[in-house]
């Protein structure tokens, strides 16, 4: 049994609309060993390792459920118990996920499953599966056993305490938690931008960041005064707030001095420490002093000696000039009972199910550690040691909940002179959100009346003790900090549009970015070649996958969001946002077929439909293309909005008469008119053949491209005016969609370079070249991708095929597990097997001598479609092209012989000799530049 690929889904796929990890595990031999084969003692041992498993439902549908499954008849198999184990572990951790499906791959992989279960944190998820498999393994009889997946001094106890530990230095933290969780109560999106506690909520520039509980609104001298004890001491004294005498010392001298000089019991305590590190209080003995001091030490290079105030350690929450909670905190004890030890009591109170490990429940289990010992030879306890019935025994000098402690809310009597203290004391400091340890003997009586003072005030107070007080009633303490970075009716998201297709995803998103920049927004875009931040390119690749939507939504400037969504992104790790405005696909053809397990168009509609599923206002549907159609029965978009260039389109029609969005292309007088329908209103939006992108309406594929970009923008809200502007203004030169149908009208000949690799693609630019007057020879330069099926390469070739003059084959540079001159040759073979005479067709397979080639023979009046891969160097080879005048030579042709995929490396020489010596004074005009 071992897991053979692991896939983490940052957010929607094809497995679920949240974050999921899918693990392809074969089962081996242990395919003919269901639980029921195995029988009660691998269950029973699962089930002692997990009591929780006995919460799962699973096809029961109620408590017990998976258990009852793995019991009955032949039982389950263990692809199905390692998805419920994941879950079940992540449970323990703290976490609150449920979903999980088990499915066979295929009936030619028997044993081989997909075994998919829901996540929280990524590693915490990944290390839930691994865990488990090695659970499940120890459980079984040696003879079935992995070999080598169990060590032999393998303990599972600690294996789940180091697992929790593990996933709690991973997951957030109960302070940050609760925010989150406060923030999805008000349908704000988030971010964790770090491993830590760095959030940030909101998109784009209405975006608010914290860490932990501090704001980014939090002054940053607020926390720095907060950090001086010393400091806020004085700044709260001289307010006449109470607060200890103090003095600040560096040395064990110093420290004994201070004490005599404030007289009675002490506290030391570090000058900048936190969460109760290093504090020692209610000492008066001078080798108490001495160790207190080295203690404080350790965390502060000066130790603050301050009078101890007797009395219950408060923590008051002052929230934007409000008190929003009051705790009283017990330090970690246990209650004597005159029969047992001290560890006996520790080990009674740790079984409370409330107690766990760290921060993985409401409270922190005990431990008899350094500071225990300490706190008990205080009064000649030891862990031995049997207290008196109703004696209590402090394990710990400070009452953080982190340590033991218990938490009592005391909200509800705090006294209305101890609640404006608090309050003063916070704005005094200058803090947002402000934690005061206030100590009294009496907190529902005035501090005027009882005396009290206040230790100190806390920069990030943590909010575990108020949301999940031990005792008491919990308070919202996120609630109040939401509400004060995103007061009521304070926009928190930007519009989002992600598009998807097999082609024209690139422009259809350029287009709409441009049409959303001429309306005054800030759009972040993502397409196959970068990230773009109001059009200026900030990040360079193929940026089409959750990555790069994280990194828009991220910058502080955007006010839009327009995410180019492709196949591979999808495939290989979701999409980057949970739900989406405005969603489109543009279509589905035979591209990337073969590859990660999607043979099929149907199987690579429902990858692509993932863009309209999340689409929350509007899912805009190619109407033209039968697998997008059927996409509508897949949306719970509040509206669907088709696109047709087919005016005729009878589904489309009746949509649009009950009411329903379109978008349809209109023969007038003039041309062709892209109309907008909506609500029964009939809305002409502008003629094809202004929109420069569309070549003056020949470019058909710029035409639907220009129409699914205006009914998204119409979608998101955006002015009529606006989308007739950029599609007036937006156009097809490189430098505004690189690749794509880019047009150099320089040479004595036309040239038009794209990065079609598919045969709908190359079709599309193939029948436009038709469509356009050319006097002369049309010349085309082809290839395709090399990790395409080889009937997807004859395919590329059957499109093109009788429409050109003369044919350059060749290869990309990546060859993607092909032999060097494979590509062309089969895609030369099917040219001929088409009718293409072999005189006209020539093999170069690098793709720089094959521009060369094709510029070479082109002539006065000739138009070259070249289909490019390396984009911007192609375009400047283009470019920089100059033509000598003189006759076209054509390169060295290759005969074309029977299909074989070897190599013949002497024939090859002797061609690419000629080329290059062609091709010489081109680049050397270039270098000269």
């Amino acid at each position: 049994m071992r897991i053979l690929n692991r896939a983490v889904y940052v957010g929607p796929s094809l497995y679920a609309h949240f974050p999921v990890i899918r693990l392809e595990l074969d089962l081996g031999a242990l395919e003919a060993w269901p639980t029921g084969k195995l029988g009660a003692a691998f269950v029973d041992g699962l089930v002692a390792a997990l009591p929780g498993l006995a919460d799962h439902g699973c096809s029961y549908r109620e408590p017990g459920g998976f258990i009852r499954r793995m019991r009955e008849g032949e039982g389950t198999w263990l692809g199905h118990v390692l998805e419920h184990v994941a879950i079940e572990l992540q449970n323990v951790a703290g976490e609150d996920v449920t979903f999980g499906k088990t499915r066979s791959i295929s009936e030619d992989r028997p044993g081989v499953y997909s075994v998919v279960y829901e996540y929280a944190q990524k590693e915490e998820g990944i290390a839930a599966g691994d865990l488990g498999l090695k659970l499940m393994n120890s459980l079984l009889p040696a003879d079935l056993r992995t070999p080598g997946s169990v060590p032999d001094d393998w303990q599972w106890d600690e294996a789940r305490d180091d697992f929790i530990r593990y996933a709690q230095r991973r997951a957030l933290g109960p302070s940050t938690a609760s925010l989150v969780r406060a923030a999805e109560e008000r349908d704000i999106p988030w971010l964790r931008l770090n491993q830590q506690s760095l959030i940030q909520f909101g998109h784009g520039k209405y975006q608010q960041r914290i860490q932990a509980t501090v704001t980014g609104k939090t002054p940053y001298i607020a926390v720095e005064l907060a950090s001086d004890k010393e400091e806020t001491n004085k700044i709260l004294g001289s307010l006449g707030l109470p607060v200890p005498r103090q003095e600040l010392v560096s040395s064990n001298t110093e420290a004994l001095k201070a004490a005599r000089k404030l007289g009675g019991p002490v506290v030391l305590k570090p000058y900048n420490g936190n969460h109760g590190r290093g504090i020692t209080i209610n000492i008066t003995d001078d080798d108490d002093i001495r160790a207190a001091f080295e203690s404080a030490r350790e965390h502060s290079r000066s130790v603050i000696v301050e009078t101890f105030v007797g009395g219950d350690d408060h923590r008051l929450l002052v929230i934007n000039g409000e008190l929003v909670a009051a705790t009283k905190r017990t330090p970690g004890h246990v209650v004597g009972d005159g029969k047992r030890t001290i560890a006996a009591l520790v080990e009674h109170v740790n079984q409370d199910p409330r107690r766990g490990v760290g921060h993985e429940k409401v409270l922190t289990r005990l431990e008899l550690d350094a500071q225990a010992q300490m706190m008990m030879e205080r009064v000649d306890y030891s862990a031995d040691s049997v207290p008196k019935q109703d004696e209590i025994v402090y394990l710990r000098s400070t009452a953080n909940l982190s340590t033991g402690g218990t938490a009592t809310d005391v909200t509800d009597i705090i006294h209305p002179d101890n609640r404006d203290m608090a309050v003063r004391a916070v704005r005094a400091i200058g803090l947002d959100v402000g934690g005061v340890d206030f100590i009294s003997t009496n907190i529902a009586e005035s501090y005027k009346t009882i005396g009290g003072g206040i230790c100190e005030v806390n920069a990030a107070p943590g909010f575990r003790m108020h949301v999940a007080p031990s005792e008491g009633t919990p308070r919202d303490a996120a609630g109040p900090v939401i509400d004060m970075l995103f007061p009521p009716g304070t926009p928190a998201r930007v519009p989002i549009a992600a598009i998807t297709g097999t082609n024209g995803k690139t422009t259809t998103a350029r287009m709409l970015a441009h049409i959303a920049k001429m309306a005054g927004y800030t759009p972040g875009l993502t397409t196959t070649d970068g990230v773009y931040i109001d059009g200026q390119r900030t990040v360079e690749g193929d940026m089409t996958g959750p990555v790069s939507a994280r990194m828009v939504l991220s910058d502080p400037h955007i006010d839009i969001a327009v995410l180019e969504t492709a196949r591979g992104g999808l495939l290989r790790a979701g999409m980057g946002v949970p739900e989406v405005d405005v969603g489109a696909v543009l279509n589905v053809q035979s591209d990337h077929l073969g590859l990660k397990g999607i043979d099929t168009l149907e199987q690579l509609a429902q990858i692509k439909r993932i863009v309209v599923e999340v689409a929350k206002e509007c899912a805009v549907l190619n109407a033209d293309d039968p697998n997008v159609l059927k996409m509508s029965a897949y949306t719970d978009a509040k509206t669907i909005c088709y696109v047709t260039m087919n005016p005729s389109h009878g589904l489309v029609r009746e949509h649009i008469r009950a009411g329903g969005r379109a978008c349809a292309l209109e023969a007038g007088v003039n041309g062709h008119m892209i109309t907008l329908y909506d609500k029964g209103g009939h809305i002409p939006l502008m003629w094809t053949h202004l929109i420069p992108a569309t070549l003056e309406g020949r470019a058909l594929h710029n035409v639907q491209n220009a129409m699914v970009a205006a009914a998204m923008a119409f979608s998101l809200g955006i002015k009529l005016d606006a989308i007739r502007q950029g599609l007036r203004t937006f156009d097809t030169t490189f430098f505004q969609v690189p690749g794509r149908m880019n047009v150099y009208n320089e040479h004595p000949f036309k040239v038009l370079m794209d990065y079609g690799h598919n045969a709908h693609a190359v079709g599309v630019m193939a029948d436009l070249v038709q469509r356009l007057d050319v006097s002369g020879r049309r010349i085309v330069v082809l290839a395709g991708p090399g990790d395409r099926r080889d009937e997807d390469l004859r395919a590329i070739a059957g499109v093109v095929a009788g429409k050109f003059d003369r044919y350059v084959v060749r290869r990309d540079d990546a060859l993607r597990g092909r032999d060097g001159d494979e590509v062309p040759r089969i895609i030369a073979t099917e040219l001929k097997a088409q009718g293409v005479n072999d005189a006209a067709i020539d093999i170069i397979p690098d793709e720089q001598l094959a521009v060369d080639a094709a510029l070479r023979m082109a002539v006065h009046g000739d138009l070259v479609l070249v289909f490019a891969d390396a984009l911007t160097r192609t375009w400047k080879q283009i470019t920089k092209f100059q033509p000598t005048g003189e006759a076209p030579r054509v390169a060295a042709r290759v005969e074309l012989p029977a299909l074989d995929t070897r190599q013949d490396e002497s024939m090859f020489a002797a061609m690419e000799g000629v080329v290059r010596e062609e091709r010489g004074l081109v680049f050397e005009r270039e270098e000269s530049d």
